[in-house]
């Protein structure tokens, strides 16, 4: 195992004026991408760059190399890294096309127009394109991932003059909601339709879907639970209310078999306008609580302070409750079983037993 130092590195800013939206890992390849706007055209388009991983920790950050340099990604056009099917999507509101590329060495593959297409969802294998919708039906289309040839095309029966709550697609399941209307699951190749009554399925502000067990997760109100696609409540949690009311999914971890989810949440230690959270471990089958970090407990100390600094090697020390406050996102090591979180202060913290 490579030895761990805490030391910085270096920055993946390149230039003064860049700001970096967003990273993504690519395990293809063993590479960092980077999602980025730039003050000197208003922040306005995306610029992504990949740059492999073993350059970043001997500090070469100018030796990777822009992707997709052919696309213009001025706002709204986007950039998505599907790691499931090993693709990325790609979105230039000025030419009006989807592109699809392979994430093991960014080929094009194909091209999508965009013409009435309101939305794409992603899905193992396949991609759900949203059309604008009529007053009685919205046309909906599949696709194959891999070369984009239409695999179905029909048109969902709609409630007149309700709006769409949600439309997702999850392998043949197509998951509809409408406002003050049922909760419906249509497999979409039995064309066999389930309909949970509204006052037990409300809609969430956000969906995980957990493919290895054909479940899926929900969030309302900082409440989760657990969901089949035959309509039936799985799991409800017994202590996770979590700490943001918008289901920030930076703030929350599903591990890799899917068996539990670690999440920022509200603190029963602190008062209920304060600003220190706890760190929950649940089960997702049972929605029991087996583990939590909270700024109370007596078994937690940050590391012993040597002439007014930390014994670790870190310019900044931080008290227990103070790297309780404000996180912004949450990562779980499994490798090392450690649990990292960043606060809105830039702070990176290291939770270890």
């Amino acid at each position: 195992m490579r030895e761990v130092t805490n030391k910085r590195i270096g920055f993946l800013n390149l230039s003064p004026d860049e700001v970096i939206r967003s990273l993504f890992y690519n395990k293809n390849n063993d590479s960092l991408i980077t999602v980025s706007v730039y003050a000197s055209d208003n922040f306005s388009t995306l610029k992504c760059r990949t740059t492999p991983v073993e350059y970043i920790r001997r500090n070469q950050l100018d030796a990777g190399f822009p992707l997709f340099e052919s696309e213009s990604l001025k706002w709204p056009g986007f950039v998505e890294f599907d790691d499931v099917n090993g693709k990325v999507l790609t979105y230039s509101a000025q030419d009006g096309i989807y592109k699809v590329f392979d994430l093991k060495n960014y080929y094009f593959l194909y091209s999508i127009p965009d013409e009435n297409v309101q939305e794409i969802k992603i899905s193992p294998g396949i991609m759900l394109l949203i059309y604008d919708r009529t007053p009685s039906y919205v046309p909906l289309k599949i696709l194959s991932i891999e070369d984009g040839k239409q695999l179905k095309f029909f048109k969902h029966l709609l409630h007149r003059n309700k709006k769409i709550d949600f439309i997702e697609q999850f392998n043949e399941k197509l998951l509809v909601k409408q406002e003050d209307e049922n909760f419906q699951i249509l497999d979409v190749r039995s064309s066999e339709l389930i309909e949970v009554n509204v006052s037990k399925f409300m809609t969430p502000s956000a969906f995980i879907f957990l493919y290895e067990n054909n479940l899926f997760l929900t969030f309302r109100n900082r409440t989760v639970a657990v969901w089949n696609f035959r309509g039936d409540l799985v799991t409800s949690f017994e202590d996770h209310l979590l700490w943001h009311h918008d289901c920030s999914t930076n703030n929350i971890y599903i591990t890799s078999d899917q068996d539990l989810i670690i999440s920022y949440c509200k603190s029963e230690a602190v008062a209920e306008d304060g600003t220190v959270g706890s760190i929950n471990m649940s089960e997702i089958m049972t929605g029991k609580c087996i583990a939590k970090i909270t700024a109370n407990d007596p078994a937690l100390s940050a590391p012993p302070r040597r002439n007014g600094r930390s014994k670790r090697r870190s310019s900044v020390w931080s008290t227990v409750p103070e790297a309780l406050e404000d996180v912004t996102a949450l990562f779980y090591d499994e490798d090392r079983n450690e649990i990292y979180t960043g606060n809105s202060h830039g702070l990176v913290h290291v939770w270890s037993n």
